[in-house]
């Protein structure tokens, strides 16, 4: 085993900031990850809803934050050139379209919809949204925090299970702070964990067709000083076969009230090979990707489909510079299916701010009272 272990160095940036000094909101372009580190400024709602269509940022805790500042932007521009609510509740609505599986985007944008739809001045329009999202910002990384902290016992119990030798966690795409603005939320866990001391190594699927696992999770691990070895999707079945997997940690772009979790293709299989290897399948996510409408199963949920051409081509590094390249033969069909829906009876547990439940509506329900008797459309929620 080739275990790449990489010097620790400080913890990066936020993903996502407001830039006090010309009121831009800048991102990192995950695209340019791992290869180039690229500081992105988005000046307009067009700015934001491009930068997360086009996946410059992605991850469900991000998206919603990256909405919700994209309509401060609209806000700011509605007030220098004195355009009237219509102008808002469009790109609100523009906001909410732009990627149809994670939930943290529609809630984000209605939070902050509430926050100006009441104002008339555009000026206070302006304010008002830009407290709105840097409060939003402010919950998810404090909500990522303490999921690092309910979390990392899970890793510390099965440590002393095996007398201190090292615990495999194995983990899928990108759920961690790059995704989620700070700590992540799969990684959140394994940060508090490494920074207590705990011997761990983690497998990091490449999770295709983007390589969000052996671009941007690999990468992320580096900078932290996290031993990690990059896999292939497939080999995760193997490895918990052969038991060098101790735990899986995955994150969510959607979870139903009942348990369900959508998250990024090939989720699910790694919970099938989980459940019949006996190893522990955990779910790491904030409230805001609860989907409290949902009391179903998780065939409610919408699953993105993507350009095909994602899977067609490949982006990599070629000693000069990033090059794309071609895969499949050229008039080979593909389709690109960007979520997979994992059932909640395949789930352990769920790790959330507020503690660890499991995926049933009344445990959900018994950390989240409040939340789990909210109205389907509250006031000021955005049909669209």
């Amino acid at each position: 085993m080739d275990a790449h272990k990489p010097k620790p160095t400080p913890q990066p940036v936020r993903s996502i900031w407001l830039d006090e000094a010309d009121g831009e909101v800048k991102v990192i372009d995950q695209r340019r990850l791992p290869h180039e580190f690229i500081i992105q400024p988005l000046a307009t709602v067009d700015d934001a809803i491009r930068a997360i269509s086009t996946m410059t940022v992605r991850g469900a805790p991000l998206i919603g934050v990256t909405a919700a500042y994209g309509l401060y932007l609209a806000a700011r521009q509605a007030a220098e050139r004195n355009l009237g609510i219509d102008y808002l509740e469009s790109a609100a609505r523009q906001l909410r379209a732009t990627r149809p599986t994670a939930v943290n985007l529609a809630w984000a944008v209605d939070r902050v919809w509430q926050a100006l739809a009441g104002e008339s001045d555009g000026r206070q329009r302006v304010a008002q949204s830009r407290t709105a999202a840097a409060a939003i910002a402010e919950e998810e990384v404090e909500n990522c925090r303490k999921i690092g902290a309910y979390g990392s016992p899970i890793i510390e119990s099965l440590s002393r299970a095996r007398n201190g030798k090292t615990v495999h966690i194995l983990t899928h795409c990108n759920a961690g702070w790059l995704a989620c603005i700070r700590y992540g939320t799969a990684t959140a866990p394994i940060y508090a964990a490494v920074d207590r001391g705990i011997d761990l190594h983690v497998w990091v699927d490449e999770t295709r067709p983007l390589n969000q696992g052996s671009r941007l999770t690999a990468w992320e691990l580096g900078q932290y000083g996290v031993r990690h070895t990059v896999i292939t999707d497939n080999a995760g079945g193997h490895l918990m076969q052969q038991g060098q997997v101790d735990l899986v940690i995955v994150g969510s772009d959607r979870t139903t009230r009942g348990g369900d979790v959508a998250n990024k293709i090939g989720t699910y299989l790694k919970a099938l090979a989980a459940r019949d290897n006996a190893i522990p399948f955990y779910v790491a996510l904030p409230s805001s990707t609860f989907d409290w409408d949902l009391t179903g199963g998780g065939r409610e949920i919408p699953i993105e489909e993507r350009d095909p051409d994602e899977v067609r081509y490949v982006e990599g590094w070629d000693g000069a510079g990033q090059r794309r390249v071609r895969l499949c033969p050229e008039l080979s069909a593909a389709a690109n299916f960007a979520f997979d829906v994992t059932p909640a009876r395949l789930v352990t547990g769920l790790i959330t701010e507020r503690g660890i439940c499991q995926a049933t509506a009344d445990d959900i329900g018994r950390l989240f009272p409040d939340k789990a008797k909210q109205a389907v459309s509250a006031p000021g929620h955005l049909d669209i």
